[in-house]
């Protein structure tokens, strides 16, 4: 028992030494996107209608470190913009199949070719379902566009703009805090895998082919599975016998698709759209699959197929050393957002919003309460569930559509706590 446990940690360590530096490296990358596009930025772009709105969701979508969880805010905050049914679907199915991150950790894992073909997957899944939905998905609502943000005295500035420490605090504060959970569950899932499971085992127990693709897809389907999180699995599913195809449909399904999000997509845009999205993501991740395993077969290429450079063994380690720092960060350093805003010329309202999961969430509620005539300060905690917002004519009702709008539960407003 000792021997197996020791040789779990072994292949954990593994892992987290192959993939640390290039996540690292996205988490850098990722948060000088976050300051370079913006939701504003986005939402300038889409909020048009017709098939060149789809392609622009969809390459927007690619690069964000969005994961499934975090683009449903920020999908229902375009549609509330002006966006299109098809540029929304477009880029909620594109944006958390990859991001940044992902992508460099697919490189470290998986190979050039799949790092390659993974996020032109993506933009053609989601250029494919924002097609769909634009011609079949019923007619438009010719809603306008919600007003911009009702800001008093700057309040809006932590959202409007952004400096180097701004980038870093998100590249390695909160986005490492948005995916560590399911960070930690694949990396320790893939170390199982590896040391439990016979080597090609599941070519044995799931054949291969479509009968492969189909039970990954199944199990992808309804579960959540960040981007991220999913490479560590993916590469210890082939390296037991799943072919990279197989592989590809988990990684396609699982971060794009789960329970919650097809709720959400059904009551933000209609069931016609929501059949759409999820058949769209799944034929996309079957047609991919088989495509990939095809090409693979064709050119010789393995995933997994050692880099053209090699980083050396020291740099690995202490980049596995410093990303176990991150994570552990991200679970123990908690900061809060700040409860005291200012009652000057108004009332303030304490806000149960239940359903926030990650920073996205926050801004996307911050957003959408400023944005409710007579807000004019808010601040969200994500920790506690909670928006402090203050007003000279608050509106408990209009800020309660804008939550639940963006599928949140609103549970309630009172007047703060003291501290």
């Amino acid at each position: 028992m000792a021997g197996m446990l020791f040789e779990i940690l072994g292949a954990v360590w593994e892992t987290l030494r192959e993939m640390s530096p290039y996540l690292l490296f996205g988490f850098f990358v990722a948060g000088i996107l976050s300051i370079l596009i913006r939701p504003e930025a986005v939402e300038r772009h889409l909020g048009g209608r017709g098939l060149s709105q789809v392609v622009k969701a969809a390459l927007f979508g690619v690069p964000l470190p969005l994961c499934s969880c975090g683009v449903i805010p920020v999908s229902a905050s375009l549609r509330r913009h002006g966006a299109g049914r098809g540029a929304t679907t477009s880029f909620l199915i594109s944006t958390p199949q990859t991001g940044v991150d992902s992508i460099m950790v697919t490189l470290s894992l998986l190979g050039p070719v799949f790092a390659v073909f993974r996020p032109l997957v993506a933009f053609a899944s989601g250029v494919l379902g924002g097609g769909l939905v634009t011609l079949f998905g019923g007619d438009e609502k010719r809603e306008a566009p919600s007003a911009g943000p009702v800001c008093a005295g700057g309040s809006c500035a932590p959202d409007a703009g952004g400096n180097f420490g701004d980038a870093m605090r998100y590249g390695f504060v909160a986005l490492p805090r948005d995916i560590n959970r399911a960070l930690v569950l694949g990396v320790i899932v893939a170390g199982v895998i590896a040391a439990v499971v016979p080597d090609d085992f599941f070519a044995g127990a799931l054949g291969g082919g479509v009968v492969s693709m189909l039970v990954l897809m199944a199990a992808g389907i309804p579960v959540y599975v960040c981007a991220t999180a999913s490479v560590p699995i993916a590469a210890a599913l082939i390296a037991k016998g799943v072919s990279p195809g197989a592989a590809l449909v988990f990684l396609m399904t699982g971060p794009a698709t789960n329970a919650a999000t097809v709720a959400t997509v059904w009551k933000i845009m209609g069931r016609r759209t929501a059949m759409i999205y999820l058949g769209t993501v799944a034929f996309s991740a079957l047609g991919a699959g088989l495509l990939l395993d095809f090409l693979l077969a064709e050119t010789g290429a393995e995933p997994g197929a050692a880099m053209p450079w090699m980083i050396p063994g020291a740099v690995r380690t202490a980049a596995a050393v410093l990303l176990a720092g991150v994570v552990a960060c991200s679970f123990f350093c908690r900061s809060r957002a700040g409860r005291a805003v200012s009652s000057a010329g108004g009332r303030t309202l304490a806000l149960r919003v239940e359903g926030m999961t990650c920073e996205h969430c926050v801004r996307s509620v911050r957003r959408a309460l400023l944005e409710t005539p007579g807000v004019s300060a808010a601040a969200v905690d994500l920790g506690r569930a909670e928006a402090i917002v203050t007003g000279a004519d608050l509106d408990v009702e209009a800020m309660k559509r804008a939550v639940e709008e963006l599928g949140y539960r609103f549970a309630g407003a009172a007047p703060p706590k003291k501290e």
